[in-house]
């Protein structure tokens, strides 16, 4: 009998194999390295894939992994590939925080068509520095003004977003791009209709930053 289970029995599916950021699914886990080089909110942290969404342009389309941990803390991850290939890990902060990392009318500068912003990180004390200090360079410059795209909270990879005009064609916004002098940190910009406007503090890591990976169920 075992031996014809053996013939006849269903098979198991072999296990999905995840060793790539490209490949992550919602549901997914990995794990960053705990090196003091890394912010608190991502030094060993065991971060898991809570959505996927796509960022599309006139000439492209990058996905973002929305990842949350044990911290209940929101961390983006997307992939800034040029000649070589590196993890963007981005935090959102609110105006309360912009106004304590930058001089507001500095930061006002990033929205003049005629002008190009340079951001000096404000000194930092306490706990701002803490949790904020090591996601911050010295000093920012303009590197991409109002760069028109379309937010989907959808995962489009291998697929090219809706372009019908009454379908789900995503949140229309316009993207500012600051990098410091060594091109390891930005601030990011986004700006949606109605005013809305997202400030990210980003870092550009290399890909050996994630020691694990886990596939989901």
């Amino acid at each position: 009998m075992g031996f014809l289970k053996s013939i006849f029995g269903k098979k198991e599916q072999p296990k999905r194999q995840l060793n790539h950021v490209s490949h992550l699914q919602v549901g997914d886990m990995i794990s960053l390295d705990d090196s003091f080089a890394l912010p608190p909110a991502l030094r060993g942290q065991q971060l898991r894939v809570e959505a996927i969404n796509t960022y599309e342009y006139q000439r492209s389309q990058r996905s973002e992994w929305v990842l949350k941990g044990h911290s209940n803390d929101t961390i983006f991850l997307s992939l800034d590939e040029d000649d070589e290939s590196y993890l963007s890990l981005s935090i959102k902060i609110p105006r309360s925080i912009v106004e304590q990392l930058f001089d507001l009318d500095e930061f006002s500068v990033i929205f003049e068509e005629d002008d190009t912003a340079q951001l000096v990180t404000l000194p930092l004390e306490g706990e701002i520095q803490s949790q904020y200090g090591q996601w911050l360079g010295k000093q920012y410059h303009q590197h991409q003004f109002a760069q028109f795209g379309y937010f989907h909270r959808q995962d489009y990879r291998g697929m090219k977003p809706p372009q019908d005009s009454h379908g789900a064609t995503g949140e229309p916004f316009e993207a500012y791009l600051l990098l410091d002098d060594e091109e390891k940190s930005a601030v990011e910009v986004e700006v949606y209709e109605g005013g809305e406007t997202d400030v990210m503090l980003t870092l550009y890591r290399p890909l050996t930053d994630i020691r694990d990976f886990w596939p989901g169920e």
